[in-house]
């Protein structure tokens, strides 16, 4: 029999959240089967006192969420290589039940070309899971699990062959968009996404636009993924069904504002090396239910 899957887990902290960040330690820490190794980074602050096996990385700058995670990465060798697994959860996050990282093992294990799973996230008081954390259009029914074409950022776990074969997340989108970039590469390379309703991440209901750069960051980066991985003739009708999508929702005069701003700065500004997927992989996303056109 083959030894167990080795399973790490990447954190990325402001340094604000010190209690919640300590019990979302702790909820790693009760995992079932293998200790789950942990590597806590600060992402331009000092971290705060972590239980002692945890390893930190202290960043002098802040990086964003892509470039903090690939520090994480990187902390278990090349590509994430010392380890078979790694979790990326959100510091003010808390895994529900002590078997999702032996969930994870088995997961990849009965699926070879498994790459990446999306936990289901729940609010802590009402076990509510917000449409917008189910990652795929039809998402009126959270506890069904299903393969999807993208990943929740703060609460899934990735296969670290992924990471060797494809790259790591895009440093320079900072925040928002950068999973599915990742999502899209990983496709492209014949690697499936699961979404299971069964592997449960709490966190506390919010809103993405609670950070000040949401809308020019969604919409620079909105550009910048597909500048970097659609086929052309796809990269106009992609961005004109979200321009649309965006009027449609009415978002404030200043909003909108820094929406167009950000909007003009995706074609403005360089986005990284330009790989388009296959068009088989478009076919694949379409059959999941997401053509990447929306």
């Amino acid at each position: 029999m083959s030894a167990p899957a080795k399973v790490g887990a990447v954190v990325i902290t402001m340094g604000n959240r010190p209690d919640e960040l300590r019990a979302l330690l702790d909820s790693i820490a009760k995992q079932d089967g293998d200790r789950v190794e942990v590597v806590v980074v600060g992402n331009g602050s000092p971290v705060p006192d972590v239980p002692e096996g945890v390893r930190t990385v202290e960043l002098p700058e802040n990086l964003g969420i892509p470039g903090g995670r690939n520090v994480g990465i990187e902390a278990f060798g090349p590509s994430g290589r010392d380890v078979d697994i790694l979790l990326f959860l959100d510091d003010d996050g808390l895994l529900a039940h002590h078997d999702t990282a032996e969930l994870c093992r088995r997961a990849f294990e009965a699926d070879p070309k498994l790459g990446i799973v999306s936990f289901r996230i729940a609010d802590p008081e009402t076990g509510v899971t917000q449409r917008r954390h189910v990652p795929r259009l039809r998402a009126s029914d959270p506890m069904r699990s299903s393969r999807v074409t993208t990943f929740l950022g703060g609460a899934n776990a990735v296969r670290t062959k992924v990471f060797a074969e494809v790259g790591g997340l895009p440093d320079e989108f900072f925040y928002a968009h950068e999973e599915t970039d990742l999502a899209w590469r990983a496709l492209d390379a014949g690697w499936m996404i699961d979404y299971r309703s069964d592997m449960v991440l709490y966190h506390p209901t919010t809103a993405p636009s609670r950070h000040a750069v949401y809308h020019r960051m969604v919409a620079r980066n909105r550009v910048w993924l597909a500048r970097r991985n659609l086929p052309a003739p796809l990269v106009p009708v992609y961005l004109g069904v979200w321009l649309l999508l965006t009027l449609a929702r009415r978002p404030s005069g200043s909003a909108l504002k820094a929406w167009f701003g950000g909007f003009r700065e995706g074609w403005s500004t360089p986005c990284g090396p330009r790989r388009p997927m296959k068009w088989r992989t478009v076919w694949r996303l379409t059959r999941l239910g997401r053509p990447p056109v929306i």
